[in-house]
């Protein structure tokens, strides 16, 4: 069963014209960005999976920021990488798989690790994600 929110802390919208080769804007105008196939030989332009990835990646950083308090790490100076990769699955559809990269500078490798496995079970779009896709964790 789905989680139900009890309080909603944000709300925002974006809309699509024309799919994968079409345009995207957040409706306060934020994102406002062409879009085309990954890999096309266009201009450069954003694809879902590239705004996935930011997405993904700052909110995985901010709940290890989050919850570093607890570890008494200081994660400011953190970075994640999310690599998010579209490719076809066995049942004739198509779907996504997450890499994120992580990098704590001067943190011991033991209480990062805890860290991010921490962050991984806070951050929205980790629970969000959680047992309908690949998605693995590395300490950089």
């Amino acid at each position: 069963m789905p989680q139900q929110l009890e309080k909603i802390a944000f709300r925002t919208s974006a809309t699509a014209r024309g799919g994968r080769t079409g345009h995207v804007m957040s409706a306060d105008g934020v994102i406002d960005l062409d879009l085309a196939w990954p890999g096309s030989t266009a201009e450069p332009v954003a694809n879902p999976e590239t705004l996935f990835a930011a997405g993904y990646a700052a909110c995985f950083q901010n709940a290890m920021i989050n919850r570093a308090k607890r570890f008494g790490i200081d994660a400011s100076e953190s970075t994640v990488t999310a690599e998010v990769c579209l490719g076809s699955t066995g049942d004739g559809g198509y779907g996504i798989a997450v890499a994120l990269r992580i990098q704590i500078p001067n943190a011991d490798l033991e209480a990062a690790g805890e860290l991010v496995a921490l962050a991984h079970q806070f951050c929205p779009y980790s629970r969000a994600t959680r047992n309908n896709i690949e998605v693995s964790l590395e300490l950089v």
